[in-house]
């Protein structure tokens, strides 16, 4: 198994998540957000077949990076 070329910064990870989740009143909506945001991101990189798959981050971390630089757009977040 390859080893990860770069490594994540998990208490930056960990403050994005708490972000998040103190930025919406329902932890439900945005845990099944990030969940739906993974599930893309993985999809998107198997049908791309992406040779660089060890350099990026998982697709959960993935999907709590993109979500936490939107956190700045309500719509992410309402609804």
């Amino acid at each position: 198994m390859a080893r990860r070329s770069r490594s994540i910064d998990t208490s930056d990870i960990l403050n994005r998540m708490e972000t998040l989740i103190s930025g919406t009143d329902n932890r439900y909506k945005i845990t099944v957000e990030v969940a739906k945001r993974a599930k893309l991101n993985r999809k998107h990189a198997k049908d791309n077949d992406l040779d660089d798959m060890d350099s990026m981050p998982k697709p959960v971390l993935r999907a709590i990076i993109e979500l936490s630089d939107k956190m700045m757009q309500p719509q992410v977040l309402a609804d």
